[in-house]
């Protein structure tokens, strides 16, 4: 089993679509930054320099790290530097936290092929892992805790037309 750690915007938002990909585990927190143990409050309000974050648990001989970059770049605005959709500010913005070399160079190629495909520049931060902080319980798959307000949410942040 591998690990992949992405910065998606709000991570209820980028959560479901992985489970559909075979990826094993989703877990919701916080990472980048140098606090130990943030809160939801305390990212959400920009105090710590973490971004809200998905871990993924996965399988490489059932989905490689190259398709699970696919799924990412397809359910985010890699254009937006100032977060996503209706969340702003540096905790909701893009990044790729990777494990390895491998995980970087494939990284590196993704954007640039975007970049060169669409003739804009991307704000997506491309960084060495240095940790990860599980969210809250009540975050972990919150699109089937609270699937009313998670529609909700889809919808009011511009992600769900």
């Amino acid at each position: 089993m591998k690990e992949a750690y992405f910065a998606g915007g709000c991570f209820w938002c980028v959560t479901p679509i992985y489970k559909m990909y075979g990826v094993d585990k989703v877990i919701c927190g916080y990472a980048g930054g140098d606090e130990e143990n943030p809160t939801y409050e305390q990212v959400k309000h920009q105090e710590t320099g973490h971004r809200e974050t998905i871990k993924l648990v996965y399988d490489p001989e059932k989905v490689s790290f190259e398709k699970l970059l696919d799924i990412y770049f397809a359910n985010v605005d890699p254009f937006d530097a100032e977060g996503q959709f209706i969340d702003k500010g540096f905790s909701y913005t893009l990044a790729i936290f990777y494990n390895d070399e491998e995980e970087k160079e494939i990284s590196e190629k993704k954007i640039a092929e975007i970049e060169k495909n669409s003739g804009k520049e991307t704000h997506v931060a491309l960084l060495p892992y240095k940790n990860f902080y599980e969210a809250e319980e009540y975050h972990q798959d919150y699109y089937l805790k609270n699937p009313e307000a998670f529609e909700k949410e889809l919808i009011e942040s511009g992600r769900k037309q």
